[in-house]
């Protein structure tokens, strides 16, 4: 059983128990967090709700930046607290753009942008030299800190394509080709893509770990 925690406060003022943060204002990644942990007694918000900046991604790993960017929304809001760090990896790169891979072609770099210099990168490779992962690393804090995190990862194996297809998605997901399926991720459903990608992988993880955790509050 947990130890129970004083009430999450935001500006000073309480906010109600079953609040979770989900550390990002990105609205497509709320309405995933949402769909994906349906059922449980949850309220979720972005931290943007309650004016909480996004924090500083200064680690050498997925982990270390979900962790960063979960401490940073729990301290800042005393709630409960969901964050994650995703991104790309290239076999053929050295598992580059791998942490920055939404600043692989600088600070404030677009997708097009990225996208044009990991296409130079990949300049002359052949098909079966493309292999390429999404990764997605996910850290649950508790409320006030009140215990240890609960973190879970998700992976999925796809081809970097020279031509985009698909409007869908955003990032790298033109060019991300899953041969399984014929497609490539901005080609996918939202509902077959929550099913099938790192993220939807790692989600469905955490919340077996944290739906009994739950159950579990006083």
């Amino acid at each position: 059983m947990l130890r129970k925690t004083q009430p999450a406060a935001v500006n000073g003022a309480a906010v109600r128990e079953d609040l979770l943060v989900l550390a990002t204002g990105n609205a497509g990644k709320l309405r995933e967090f949402r769909d994906l942990l349906a059922g449980l007694p949850l309220h979720i918000e972005p931290q943007s709700r309650f004016g909480v900046q996004a924090a500083e991604e200064t680690g050498a790993s997925f982990l270390e930046n979900a962790m960063l960017k979960a401490r940073h929304a729990a301290r800042s809001t005393g709630a409960a607290v969901i964050a994650d760090d995703s991104g790309l990896e290239v076999d053929a790169l050295g598992g580059a753009p791998g942490v920055g891979s939404a600043r692989y072609a600088g600070p404030g770099a677009d997708d097009a942008a990225n996208n044009a210099k990991l296409l130079s990168a990949l300049a002359g490779l052949a098909p079966d030299k493309r292999h390429a992962r999404y990764r997605c690393v996910l850290v649950y804090l508790p409320a006030g800190e009140a215990g240890p995190p609960l973190i879970a990862e998700g992976l999925w194996e796809g081809v970097m394509l020279d031509e985009p297809r698909g409007a869908r998605g955003f990032g790298y997901d033109p060019y991300f080709w899953l041969p399984e399926l014929g497609q490539t991720a901005a080609q996918l459903s939202e509902r077959d893509k929550n099913l099938h990608s790192h993220r939807g992988t790692a989600l469905r993880a955490l919340r077996a770990q944290l739906g009994p955790r739950l159950m579990g509050r006083t």
